[in-house]
C-alpha cells in the first residue's frame, strides 16, 4: 500500500508541468528596479525588504539601496517595503527607477525573505525551521567563513583539524565526527547559488561577497537537488546589477591580521551585466613551533568570484559564474594535550615510551601554544569551478536549470603522532575531486489554491588519490609499537622510512526526481506533501603497498613491520535505490502565529571504506568495506510567532530516529589511522529549540537562539573501545546509551545591538556597539564515548563599535573571543593509541579595526 502510494504521488509531482497550460496564459514580465531611502536624510536604506503584494516574488535592497524586480506583471502594482526601524509602507510602483522614502517607526521589525523554497517569501511564514544571517550582519560580525558561522547559530555545530577533516553537522547529525572518510556522503548539505558543494572541505572557504545564508534544520529532499538528512546551508552572493555599484573594505588586527574585500558590478552592454569579487585573509599563526621557530596554524587565503548576467528577454535570465580559492596557511598544527593510562603493560604506555626515548614534551599545557612537531606543516587547499544557471519564466512559475563543474585539489603534509619525536613522520593524503552536477527544476503555481516544485538532479563524483597517499613511520616508531619484550624491535633501521603508499579512486553517481506541493485548503491550514526517488551508485579501488625499511628476509623482522603497515587491496562496487520524503502540516492561526508539524523518511546513501580495513588475525576484513546506508524518521512540531509588531519568537521540538547510523571509529591499528567506518544500529537525536528577536526602539535591538540536544546511542553492541581500555582483553564493547560526539546538550547565542545618530570628521551617520555571546556546554570528542576525551563546555564573547557614515562608509573596531577563552574545538588520539591524545585548539583573543566604503 505504500509503494501504491508513493508512486501514485510521484506521477502527480512529475505531472505538474503537463498542467499548467491549462491556466492563464503567461504574462509579459517586467525588470524593474528602484531605490529605498530614508525619508529624512535621504540616505541610501541597505538590506530592506521589497515585496509585490499579492505575491511571492520580492527583492532586498543593496548597498545602493538599490532593488531589482524580475516580475511576471505589467506595471502599475502594488509594492510593500519594509526595514527594520522604519513604517512598512505600500506603494504603487507606475515606473522603472522609483525612489520609494520610508518614515522612522518606533520599534517596526523588517520581514526576513528566503528562497529556500525556490520562491520569494518571508521567512516567518514557511513550515521550516530556519535561521537567516544577511549578509552585512555576517561581515560586521566577522564571521568570514562557516566555522564563524556556527557562533550565531547554535544547533550547526563544525569541528575541522584542517580542511579536509571537516565536520559540519546540524543537531549534531551529518557527517562522521573526527577524521573524514570519503566513502560517505555529507548529511548537511552546502550551496551556493543553487550549487551543491560535495566535499566536506569547502567548507573552509572565506565567503566572497555574501548577500544571504539561510540555515535548514531537519532533512531537505523534496527542495534541494542532493538528499540531506540534517539540513541544508543555501547561501546566496550578491549578483551583476545593472546599476553601478563596488564596495572595498579593508580590515587589520592583531597577529598581523589583514583581509582586504572588493567588489565591482555593473553594466556591459543592455542586456549584460558583470560582477566582479575579491577577498584575501591572511594571518600570523597563533601556535609557536620552538623547533623551526616559526608560527603555524596561519591564515593565508585568496578568493576570486565572478559573475555574468544576460537578459536576453524580460523572461529569461542567464546566469554564468565562476569562482576559485587558494589556501595555503603554515599549517594545522594539533597540539599535544594529554596522556591516558590504558589497559597495555606498563612498558607500552606513553610516558614510559617517551622516557625510554629520552623525550619530553615541550609543554603539558596545550594553551601555551607551543609545540616541537618535526615534520613540516603544509595544508594547501585548492577549489574551484563554473555555473551556468538558467531562469525561465514559464507559465505560472519558473523553469531553473543549474548546470555546474567543480574541483577540489589537497596537497597536505601533517605531523601524526603530534609531538617532535620520529613516530609517524609523514601523512600526506593528496587527492583531487571533480564533480559535475545537472538539476533542473520546476516552481510555480498550479492553481488558486495549489503551488509546488519539481525537480530532476544528477551528480556525478570522481575523487582519488593525486598521485599517491603516503603515510611514513621514524626512528623512534619501533617503541610505540613494540609489543613484546622481544630484543628484535631494537633492530637498528627497522621502521626507518618505512611507510605505505596508497592509490584509491571512488567514483560516485546520484540521481534523483523529487518534489513538494503546498496546498491552501483554508486560508489557514495548508498541507505540504513531498517525494523523493534517490539512485547511488559508488565504485571503489584501492590499493595500498608497503616500501622502506630495514630490507629483511627475516620472517621474524618481517612480523614487526607487518605489525605496523601491510600491504593491501580491494575493489568493490554498490548500489542502492530508495524513496524517501515528507508530509507536513501547516496552520497559520493569524499573521502573528504559524504552527507547523513535519513527518520525514529520509536518506544517507551507501557508503565505502576508502581509507583502509582492519585486520584480524592477519586477514583483511573486507566485510567491512561496504558500508549501510543511513535511515532516518524524523518528527517535529514548531510555532512562529510575532507577539508583537517588533518582536518574534519561535519555538521548534524534533525528534530523529536513525536506524544503521554512519559512524567513523578508532583502531590501534597505525595501517588505518584515519579510522573506519561503521554503521551503530540505533541512533536518536531529539531536542527543542527557541530564537526570536525584539527592536525595543530604532536605537536597541536584541536577539538571542537557544538549543537543547539530546543525542545517544540507542544500540551499538560492537563499537571500538575508547582510548583508556586499549590492549584489554576485548577490543569491541556495547556502548548503548553512551552520548553521540559533537554534541552539546545546551547551547546558545545573545546579541544586541545600540545605535545613535551622530556626526565623525564631519560625515552625518550612526554611532553603534554591538555584541554577541555564545555558550555550548561539554560534549565528547570520542565515538566511543571516553572519560578522558570530554571537552568542558565554554563561552565566547564577541564585540564590535564604530561608526556607519551617510555616504557608505562604515569604520568599526571589532574583538572576538573578548574575555580570551581558552577552548578545545576537538580532541583526538594519537595513531597507535598508545594513551597519548591531541587537541585542536579555538583561537586566541583577536581584535582589529574595519574600513568599509560602498557606493
Amino acid at each position: 500500500m505504500n509503494h501504491f502510494f508513493t508512486t501514485v504521488l510521484l506521477i502527480a509531482l512529475l505531472s505538474l508541468p503537463e498542467w499548467l497550460p491549462a491556466q492563464n496564459a503567461p504574462v509579459i514580465n517586467a525588470t524593474v528596479t528602484g531605490k529605498v531611502l530614508d525619508a529624512q536624510t535621504g540616505n541610501h536604506l541597505i538590506g530592506a525588504t521589497v515585496t509585490i503584494k499579492g505575491t511571492t516574488n520580492g527583492s532586498t535592497t543593496n548597498q545602493n539601496g538599490q532593488f531589482t524586480l524580475v516580475t511576471g506583471q505589467k506595471l502599475p502594482f502594488t509594492i510593500v517595503v519594509s526595514y527594520i526601524g522604519y513604517q512598512t509602507q505600500e506603494t504603487i510602483l507606475s515606473q522603472d527607477g522609483a525612489e520609494i522614502r520610508l518614515q522612522e517607526g518606533a520599534s517596526q521589525l523588517a520581514d526576513v525573505t528566503i528562497t529556500s523554497r525556490r520562491r520569494q517569501e518571508s521567512a516567518q511564514s514557511v513550515p521550516i525551521p530556519i535561521s537567516v544571517l544577511r549578509g552585512a550582519v555576517v561581515e560586521d560580525a566577522g564571521a568570514f567563513n562557516v566555522n564563524r558561522i556556527k557562533e550565531l547559530v547554535p544547533s550547526v555545530q563544525l569541528y575541522s583539524s584542517n580542511p579536509r577533516n571537516t565536520t559540519l553537522n546540524i543537531r549534531g547529525l551529518g557527517s562522521t565526527f573526527g577524521l573524514t572518510n570519503d566513502g560517505i556522503d555529507p548529511g548537511v548539505g552546502f550551496y551556493v547559488d543553487g550549487v551543491y558543494y560535495a566535499r566536506p572541505a569547502v567548507t573552509a572557504l572565506d565567503f566572497v561577497d555574501i548577500d544571504q545564508i539561510e540555515v535548514l534544520r531537519g532533512p531537505q529532499g523534496t527542495l534541494f537537488g542532493k538528499n540531506t538528512t540534517a539540513g541544508a546551508f543555501n547561501i546566496t552572493t550578491r549578483g551583476a546589477s545593472f546599476t553601478p555599484g563596488a564596495t572595498f573594505e579593508v580590515s587589520y588586527g592583531n597577529y598581523n591580521y589583514i583581509q582586504a574585500k572588493a567588489s565591482l558590478t555593473g553594466p556591459i552592454s543592455k542586456k549584460l551585466a558583470a560582477r566582479a569579487s575579491f577577498s584575501g585573509t591572511q594571518r600570523n599563526g597563533t601556535v609557536t613551533n620552538i623547533r623551526t621557530s616559526q608560527l603555524v596554524n596561519s591564515l593565508n587565503n585568496l578568493g576570486f568570484r565572478g559573475q555574468l548576467l544576460y537578459t536576453p528577454s524580460d523572461n529569461v535570465r542567464l546566469t554564468l559564474t565562476g569562482d576559485y580559492t587558494d589556501q595555503k596557511p603554515n599549517g594545522y598544527s594539533v597540539l599535544y594535550a594529554g596522556a591516558v593510562p590504558t589497559k597495555r603493560a606498563a612498558y607500552r604506555q606513553f610516558n614510559a615510551i617517551i622516557a625510554d626515548l629520552g623525550y619530553q614534551v615541550p609543554s603539558t599545557n596545550p594553551f601555551a601554544r607551543i609545540t616541537d612537531q618535526d615534520t613540516p606543516s603544509k595544508a594547501n587547499n585548492q577549489l574551484g569551478g563554473a555555473s551556468l544557471n538558467a531562469d525561465i519564466k514559464l507559465g505560472a512559475g519558473t523553469l531553473t536549470s543549474t548546470t555546474a563543474w567543480r574541483y577540489w585539489k589537497w596537497d597536505p603534509l601533517n605531523d601524526r603522532d603530534y609531538i617532535g619525536l620520529p613516530v609517524f613522520t609523514i601523512s600526506a593524503g593528496n587527492s583531487r575531486h571533480n564533480q559535475y552536477s545537472q538539476e533542473v527544476r520546476y516552481a510555480g503555481t498550479i492553481s488558486e489554491r495549489v503551488s509546488g516544485v519539481v525537480g530532476l538532479y544528477y551528480l556525478y563524483q570522481d575523487l582519488k588519490s593525486d598521485p599517491v597517499q603516503t603515510e611514513e613511520a621514524g626512528s623512534a616508531q619501533w617503541r610505540f609499537a613494540q609489543s613484546s619484550t622481544s630484543a628484535l624491535w631494537r633492530t637498528p633501521g627497522l621502521f626507518d622510512g618505512f611507510g605505505i603508499r596508497t592509490t584509491n579512486r571512488l567514483r560516485s553517481t546520484s540521481a534523483a526526481v523529487f518534489g513538494q506541493v503546498d496546498w491552501t485548503i483554508s486560508d489557514k491550514l495548508h498541507v505540504l506533501p513531498g517525494l523523493r526517488y534517490n539512485y547511488d551508485k559508488k565504485i571503489a579501488n584501492y590499493n595500498r603497498q608497503t616500501y622502506g625499511g630495514l630490507q629483511t628476509t627475516d620472517p621474524a623482522l618481517l612480523a614487526l613491520k607487518n605489525a605496523v603497515y601491510t600491504n593491501q587491496a580491494f575493489d568493490t562496487d554498490v548500489d542502492e535505490t530508495n524513496f524517501s520524503g515528507q508530509l507536513t502540516l501547516q496552520y497559520k492561526a493569524s499573521n502573528r502565529l504559524n504552527a507547523f508539524a513535519t513527518y520525514s523518511i529520509s536518506y544517507k546513501p551507501v557508503g565505502i571504506n576508502i581509507g583502509g580495513l582492519p585486520t584480524a588475525n592477519g586477514r583483511v576484513l573486507t566485510e567491512l568495506a561496504r558500508v549501510k546506508p543511513e535511515a532516518v524518521r524524523h518528527y517535529e512540531i514548531g510555532v512562529k510567532t510575532k507577539p508583537t509588531p517588533n518582536s518574534t519568537l519561535n519555538v521548534v521540538f524534533h525528534n530523529s530516529d536513525i536506524r544503521d547510523y554512519q559512524t567513523q571509529v578508532q583502531t590501534p591499528e597505525p595501517g588505518v589511522n584515519r579510522g573506519y567506518l561503521a554503521n551503530a544500529e540505533k541512533v536518536r537525536v531529539r531536542g527543542v529549540e527557541l530564537d526570536g528577536n525584539i527592536r525595543f526602539s530604532n536605537a536597541f535591538s536584541v536577539y538571542g537562539s537557544f538549543a537543547y540536544t539530546d543525542g545517544k546511542y540507542i544500540s551499538f553492541t560492537n563499537a571500538p573501545v575508547p582510548l583508556e581500555e586499549t590492549g584489554g582483553e576485548q577490543a569491541f564493547k556495547d556502548i548503548s546509551g553512551g552520548a553521540l560526539p559533537g554534541i552539546s546538550k545546551w547551547s546558545g547565542s545573545v546579541g544586541g545591538e545600540v545605535s545613535g545618530a551622530g556626526k565623525f570628521l564631519a560625515q552625518d551617520g550612526r554611532f553603534f556597539f554591538a555584541a554577541d555571546a555564545y555558550y555550548r556546554s561539554s560534549f565528547s570528542s570520542s565515538p566511543s564515548p571516553s572519560q578522558y576525551l570530554n571537552i568542558s563546555g565554554y563561552a565566547l564573547i564577541n564585540a564590535r563599535v564604530g561608526f556607519r557614515a551617510s555616504n557608505g562608509t562604515s569604520i568599526f573596531i571589532w574583538s572576538r573571543n573578548l574575555a580570551n577563552q581558552n577552548y578545545f574545538e576537538q580532541l583526538l588520539p594519537a595513531p597507535g593509541n598508545a594513551g597519548q591524545y591531541g587537541g585542536v585548539l579555538g583561537d586566541p583573543r583577536t581584535y582589529g579595526v574595519t574600513l568599509r566604503y560602498a557606493f
